[in-house]
Parts: structure tokens; sequence; C-alpha cells
């Protein structure tokens, strides 16, 4: 990781598909100038495997995901994040560790598709979902000039990102 790769932590309460697509997305969105982790408030113990099955078909590479606590970020030898985005409702509303560097924050939220019922063609499109809303923002967000961005104008831009309209198409 070059030293101008930002980093960024997506954050859910379960770390195990909204944030951790959200991680697989922005490390491929990226090209080496955003390194993406993901984290939890209770994390599950382990990915959903819906997610690693939706992230491999589409050609993510997911060796490295787990699901993790968000205390493995917050320590000293954790690395500094530049960016930190809730991506669920409940890990908006519970307090956050205090972030070493005073990384800049928005709220993302998109539904949870690990607590959809239905149909295997249901809970398939509920993931299918997610992962459109995470990559629309994320497009959007690794699209930014932020090195023409004061901090106060990137904040707001973070935030505009978060209340994204997501319409339906294809993932």
């Amino acid at each position: 990781m070059s030293d101008d790769t930002k980093t960024v932590l997506f954050l859910c309460t379960g770390n195990s598909a909204r944030s951790l697509m959200a991680e697989a997305i922005l490390n491929r969105e990226g090209r080496g100038r955003f390194r993406g982790f993901s984290a939890g408030a209770q994390p599950r113990g382990e990915p959903h495997p819906r997610t690693i099955q939706l992230l491999e078909k589409l050609n993510h590479d997911t060796s490295a995901l787990r699901s993790k606590s968000w205390d493995e970020f917050a320590g000293p030898d954790a690395p500094r994040m530049d960016f930190v985005f809730t991506v669920c409702d409940r890990a908006a509303a519970e307090p956050c560790p205090i972030w070493p560097g005073q990384p800049m924050n928005a709220h993302w939220g998109v539904p949870d598709p690990t607590s959809v019922t239905g149909s295997e063609a249901e809970i398939g499109l509920a993931f299918h979902d997610t992962y459109r809303m995470l990559r629309n923002r994320i497009s959007i967000f690794v699209s930014l000039p932020l090195d023409q961005l004061d901090r106060l104008s990137l904040q707001t831009r973070l935030d505009e990102i978060g209340e994204t309209k997501d319409h339906p198409q294809n993932a």
C-alpha cells in the first residue's frame, strides 16, 4: 500500500454481508487508490455463504474476507483510517470506537439481505440489490476529486452519497 492510498473501513453490526461486500467492491473499484476493510459491532463469526457466493460469481477476490470485530481497527497497531462508513442502520446508531487520526465518516445504510425471507429467488435478489446499491455508492466515492475538495465539501459529498436514490438495475 502506498503512502497516498486512502484507507476505508465499512462497519455493520454482523459483518457478514453488507460491509464485506463493500470491502470487496472498494478493493476492486479503488484500483490501488483505496484499500477497503470491514468490521462489525457484533460480528457473526463468518461471512454469510450467499455473500461469498455472489462476490465470487462477480469475480471478486474473497480469499481475505472474514467476519471480525471493529475492535481490531481501534487499537494502536491497526491501520490508520481515512474514512469510516456505516452501511446498516443499527451500526449507525451504536456508539463507535474513537478512530485514531479522526477519519471522515458517513452513513450509507442499505437493507440487510440476510434478514430477507421468501423464495430462493427473492433472497438472491435481495443480495444482488444490496451489492448494486453499494457498488453505485462506492463508484461515486472513488470518482470524487479528493485532492480538490476541502474537508467540509468532502463531508457534504460523502453525506450525499449516503442519500443516493438507488434505482433497480442489473448488478
